[in-house]
């Protein structure tokens, strides 16, 4: 109002027509400057209204800068939602605003997709609560849930190739869902792309589509499936690790009873289960995956047990079988088949992580000749007592590397650089550096780098001692002993030695 009326006092048009704008172009409008201060400001209006009155106070001659409400209006008039929630929370809260079109949908086996999800439920592993890690792959085409692997710590390649084998296979307890499919798609995962998983999908003629990053709606079949699963199944379990507000640790009762990582690998299982057979997802319009599997009359292609199995295998090369059996990474594996068998040439395969049997196959024909175990295995109660000892070693190194670099600042009532805490009188740091110094030389000293002193001449010293001497200068004669001694008719006799019988 106060506007107007100051425009009236200059304009008459302005008096006869109060709040009405003469020309369109005069009005406020969202400039590059704007959108940078809104990025810059994270979408927080205020403050860039605030920025803006300052760099109009800051002109000379000054200038008079648009209200808040009219900032308001122009961003809402000039931005839509998306580009606002982007400014204000990145590419992700923006592609929340963007339509998507949806795929046709294909026929059982055409596509799958693949990802890992952490399950925001805290499990006992072992004494220790972790959060463990699915693996799965679902088809496109029917939502069904085909193969299914858990790890207690992040996965690994070893994860991919189990799920793979679940998903494969048809026999129970994996069926009726499986078989080869044509496509498969991965969001450039470095465990999905690694070489024994490619090689594995190239065997078994297997089309990998590798996605663009930051795209999850390119595989929109499993994203949904990792949230479904979290809503419907995990939320319920104890150790649930609730969605705090940011910068809060998640809260749990103090007195709850953690589930076991078997019993939580056979609840998910049972979960999967109840998906594929009970539950009726939307796109498929009241049906439930088996019913929409057995209705499609896709062909499937399968893969004898035995075979896939080897195809999802690590390949390390061709060895030797001695008679100590195979060499493999500094190790020896035996099995009871190998018994007449030394000689011969045979090809390696593992899989990753199991150090403790690989399997062997004949390097010229490629038969297979079984699997060997690793010799002279420790026992259970030696493998935990080391793993005991390097955890507590680890934990006092931790504990000295923190105490050696932790430092202390004094708090701050006002602007002043910071400045450290911890007295030191100047002898306590002269003493502090010449022990480490010291500690330095100590541990770069070799024993052999000075030669020690070549013994007297007359001294009889084997050879082999006297190269190793630095004939330069003579060691001084033992103490005690006279270089030499006097005959009882006065001539000097010759030194004696420890070969003449001297008892010293």
């Amino acid at each position: 109002m106060w506007r107007w009326l100051a425009a009236a006092q200059s304009d008459e048009r302005a008096a006869a027509d109060p709040g009405a704008r003469s020309r369109v172009d005069a009005r406020f409008t969202v400039t590059p400057e704007v959108r940078g201060l809104l990025a810059l400001w994270k979408g927080n209006v205020r403050a860039v209204h605030r920025e803006l009155v300052l760099r109009a106070v800051r002109q000379s001659p000054p200038a008079d800068a648009s209200s808040l409400t009219t900032l308001h209006r122009a961003i809402r008039r000039d931005l839509s939602p998306g580009e606002r929630a982007g400014l204000a929370g990145g590419e992700r809260a923006a592609r929340k605003h963007d339509v998507f079109l949806a795929r046709p949908r294909p026929w059982r086996n055409q596509v799958w997709e693949t990802d890992h999800m952490q399950a925001p439920v805290l499990v006992d592993v072992d004494g220790h609560a972790r959060r463990p890690w699915i693996t799965w792959f679902t088809d496109c085409a029917t939502n069904a849930i085909t193969g299914v692997a858990v790890t207690p710590v992040r996965p690994s390649r070893e994860s991919v190739l189990a799920a793979l084998r679940s998903a494969v296979l048809r026999d129970e307890p994996y069926g009726p869902f499986g078989g080869l499919p044509e496509r498969v798609r991965v969001d450039r995962g470095k465990d999905f792309l690694s070489r024994t998983v490619t090689a594995a999908f190239d065997l078994l003629d297997v089309t990998v589509e590798d996605l663009p990053a930051y795209t999850p709606h390119l595989k929109g079949t499993v994203e949904g499936l990792n949230r479904a699963v979290e809503g419907m199944f995990l939320a319920a379990l104890p150790g649930y690790a609730r969605q705090p507000r940011p910068g809060r640790r998640p809260s749990r009762p103090k007195d709850e009873v953690l589930l076991g990582f078997e019993d939580f690998t056979a609840r998910l299982l049972d979960w999967t289960q109840w998906w594929n057979t009970e539950h009726r997802p939307e796109p498929l319009r009241g049906k439930t995956p088996l019913q929409a599997w057995q209705e499609d009359p896709t062909p499937l292609r399968d893969v004898p047990a035995a075979d896939l199995w080897t195809f999802t295998l690590e390949d390390a090369g061709i060895r030797t079988l001695t008679t100590r059996g195979v060499r493999f990474r500094r190790r020896d594996y035996v099995g009871a088949w190998m018994t007449g068998q030394a000689g011969i040439r045979v090809r390696i395969r593992f899989m990753p992580h199991h150090d403790h049997r690989i399997e062997v196959y004949h390097a010229a024909t490629g038969r297979y000749l079984g699997p060997a175990d690793l010799a002279d295995q420790a026992t259970e109660e030696q493998v935990s007592a080391v793993r005991r000892a390097r955890a507590a070693r680890s934990r006092r190194l931790k504990k000295d590397l923190k105490a050696s670099q932790r430092q202390r600042y004094a708090a701050a009532t006002r602007a002043e650089p910071p400045r450290q805490l911890g007295a030191l009188t100047g002898a306590q740091a002269d003493a502090e550096l010449a022990q480490s110094a010291d500690a330095g030389l100590s541990q770069l000293a070799l024993p052999d780098v000075v030669p020690p002193a070549a013994p007297p001449a007359d001294w009889r010293t084997p050879a082999s001692l006297a190269a190793l001497t630095t004939p330069a200068r003579s060691a001084p004669c033992p103490s005690g002993r006279d270089s030499t001694a006097t005959a009882p008719d006065g001539r000097a006799a010759r030194p004696t030695t420890k070969e003449d019988g001297d008892p010293s």
